[in-house]
């Protein structure tokens, strides 16, 4: 018997959602450095095919259409009406990341493939993932970290006391946006550590860096700490303006692990250093992402990524927005009263 082949579509036909170069060069970045994209990785598998994409661009879809074959909308809720789809990438400005995928769960699609951060207000995130698990849809965010070999192993080696006992880290990035670029930091370290965080002191940088999706959009980067559970006490540096490299180090009683955007440098306190350089099967974040979708749809497999945990990032950033307003001072989590209604203004 022939094994079933599962539908997609794409809402949002910009660089990461349609693989759009044009778009890519109003934000300065190639496509093809990207870690997939949400269109290739569904053409990249056998048993996807990529049928539909919405948006409200004309020559986004006129490009999509040419590069895929896929029909297009102008509507997105007229492409979910119409089109009988098991897999639907939000790949939107976050401000309507909610709206998008209560819809398409409401439609009883089974999987909705996000974009981070999960949404701009905690409490739409948080609904998100209700209505999600009421639905029985299998939602995923993109924080691609969570899909790619060497983070796993990492994340592996660590739980088996690779590193000793974890007693610090600190995360740093050159570009601010806590919300667009701090949540893959977040999230990875979260990943890495299997932690939570517990409480956060930040301060926001206010320079004011223009926001490259646009002037609707505000998403500060800032510099602060996080107290992860066990005490474990991570820096933040993340200001507007920096040519400091990105990366994650992990601290721990045997050694330290610092990771780039892909490769991983172990370096322990006897002497020995030991480098993981970025895999090269050429099988991006995405592409795992989508194959690992395809296997729980099968039911072979339980799906590894909890959307809660990308929530739970969420409501780190948004900490970090409400520990500024009140200069600084520690913020426990999970939050409470007006310091849960912080937007965290990512595009």
């Amino acid at each position: 018997m022939a094994e079933q082949t599962y539908r997609a579509a794409v809402i949002g036909l910009g660089m990461i959602g349609g693989a759009d170069q044009v778009s890519g060069d109003v934000l300065g970045q190639r496509v093809e450095n990207m870690d997939g994209t949400h269109a290739v990785a569904y053409q990249n598998h056998p048993r996807v095919e990529l049928v539909a994409g919405a948006s409200r661009d004309e020559g986004r879809r006129t490009r999509f259409e040419a590069r895929t074959g896929a029909k297009t909308y102008a509507n997105w809720q007229e492409m979910i009406a119409e089109e009988k789809l098991d897999f639907v990438s939000v790949a939107t400005y976050t401000p309507v990341h909610a709206e998008i995928t209560l819809a398409c769960a409401e439609q009883g699609i089974p999987v909705i493939l996000c974009e981070k951060p999960a949404a701009t207000r905690l409490a739409d995130a948080e609904e998100m993932l209700a209505v999600c698990k009421d639905k029985n849809a299998l939602l995923i965010f993109n924080h691609q970290r969570r899909f790619n070999l060497n983070h796993r192993n990492l994340q592996k080696w660590i739980q088996e006391g690779g590193l000793g006992e974890v007693t610090s880290a600190s995360l740093q990035w050159p570009s601010g946006r806590l919300g667009n670029v701090g949540t893959h930091f977040i999230d990875g370290l979260l990943m890495l550590t299997g932690r939570r965080v517990v409480s956060v002191s930040g301060t926001l940088d206010l320079a004011g860096r223009p926001d490259c999706r646009g002037a609707d959009f505000r998403d500060p980067g800032g510099w602060g700490l996080l107290r992860l559970a066990g005490d474990v006490m991570v820096t933040v540096s993340a200001p507007d303006y920096s040519n400091a490299p990105g990366r994650i180090e992990i601290n721990g009683s045997k050694g330290r692990a610092v990771l780039g955007a892909k490769d991983v440098r172990l370096e322990y306190w006897d002497g020995r250093v030991d480098a993981w350089p970025a895999p090269d099967d050429g099988i991006s974040g995405m592409d795992r992402a989508v194959s690992e979708a395809v296997d729980w749809l099968d039911e072979k497999t339980t799906f590894h990524y909890n959307a809660d945990e990308a929530v739970h990032t969420l409501e780190a950033i948004v900490a970090f927005h409400a520990s500024h307003h009140k200069k600084a001072q520690w913020v426990d989590l999970p939050l409470v009263g007006a310091d849960r209604d912080f937007e965290v203004l990512s595009g």
